[in-house]
């Protein structure tokens, strides 16, 4: 086979009750339409939004038939071994102007059982935050599952839910069992995510979609939820900055399921990690990704697809969100 090189896949948009406008007017992106736009899935070999290449000789290809064709060469040796059939993760962004459902994720263990696919351990990067940006994070200390049945029963959700303030920077961890949505104002978030669209939704804000309530999931939520568990929020002034040739690189979080860092780059920067696919998300800048003596441009809101073992250096004034395993 021939040689993989880096790739870009089509955004697949999706309109949403709470979406907006931002892909463009902040990231660069083209929407097809004028409504509004919730979630753009940028790497994705789920069949609900599925990565089609739009870049050089594999113009076309989706992404699941590239990891079943090229196997360890797609996604790194060890990685095709443990996951086999199934690409492990699910890139997108997320504009968020109205409150997002209360929901909550399986784990593996419950979504492979009842679902068929994997559970949804995510994580969000906040790009962009209004003053007033507040989300539901967990539940109240001293919420039992008998408290949270009663109230829910009663549709009386005050007091129930632990609620933070957010600003541009900030990572929060999303784990399974976490209950979590958006309470006001508006954010713009870099999402990555275990392959997964099962999402089983608490309280919709009694909002009509084409005048009907849409459907909650309180049965599959209540066996689901950890009453415990309280996100790991990460700050932009409280992360570390490591030095290397280039700039500064952040290590967000090491975890089972994916490795996130943030690079800063000011100079000519080569990344030396190729055992493993690498996704770069531009959140700002432009500059030049050259792999294997080829360049390609590249700006803020671009996501690209890195195949393992290449020759990787990027130049430019960027600031990138590198997702890997």
């Amino acid at each position: 086979m021939e040689k993989l090189y880096p790739l870009k896949f089509k955004k697949v948009f999706k309109e949403k009750i709470w979406g907006g406008r931002s892909f463009s007017e902040k990231l660069n992106m083209i929407l097809p339409t004028e409504k509004l736009y919730g979630e753009s899935w940028e790497v994705s070999s789920h069949k609900n939004g599925m990565s089609v290449v739009e870049n050089g000789r594999l113009e076309g290809k989706t992404l699941e038939e590239l990891f079943l064709d090229y196997k360890g060469d797609f996604a790194g040796e060890n990685i095709y071994t443990k996951y086999g059939k199934k690409f492990p993760l699910l890139i997108k962004y997320l504009d968020i102007n109205d409150r997002l459902s209360v929901q909550v994720h399986p784990n593996d263990d419950y979504a492979l059982r009842v679902e068929g696919e994997s559970g949804k351990s995510e994580s969000w990067y906040i790009l962009e935050a209004s003053e007033d940006a507040r989300l539901i994070m967990g539940l109240k200390r001293g919420i039992t599952p008998e408290i949270f049945a009663q109230k829910t029963k009663d549709k009386d959700f005050k007091n129930l839910f632990n609620v933070i303030s957010v600003k541009k920077g900030d990572f929060i961890s999303i784990t399974p069992g976490l209950i979590h949505a958006s309470l006001e104002g508006s954010v713009l978030i870099c999402e990555v995510q275990q392959n997964s669209d099962t999402t089983y939704r608490i309280y919709d804000f009694d909002r009509l979609v084409d005048g009907k309530l849409r459907e909650l999931h309180l049965d599959k939520a209540m066996e689901v939820i950890d009453y415990e568990n309280i996100p790991r929020i990460s700050s932009e002034k409280n992360r570390v900055n490591i030095k290397i040739d280039g700039g500064l690189k952040q290590e967000i979080i090491r975890d089972k399921y994916f490795n996130i860092d943030k690079l800063l780059l000011e100079e000519k920067f080569e990344d030396t990690d190729r055992a493993s696919f690498m996704i770069y998300s531009i959140l700002e800048g432009e500059g030049n990704l050259t792999c294997d003596g080829v360049s390609y441009p590249i700006k803020k809101g671009d996501t690209w697809y890195i195949p393992p073992k290449l020759e990787v250096a990027v130049e430019g004034k960027l600031e990138i969100l590198k997702t890997y395993l």
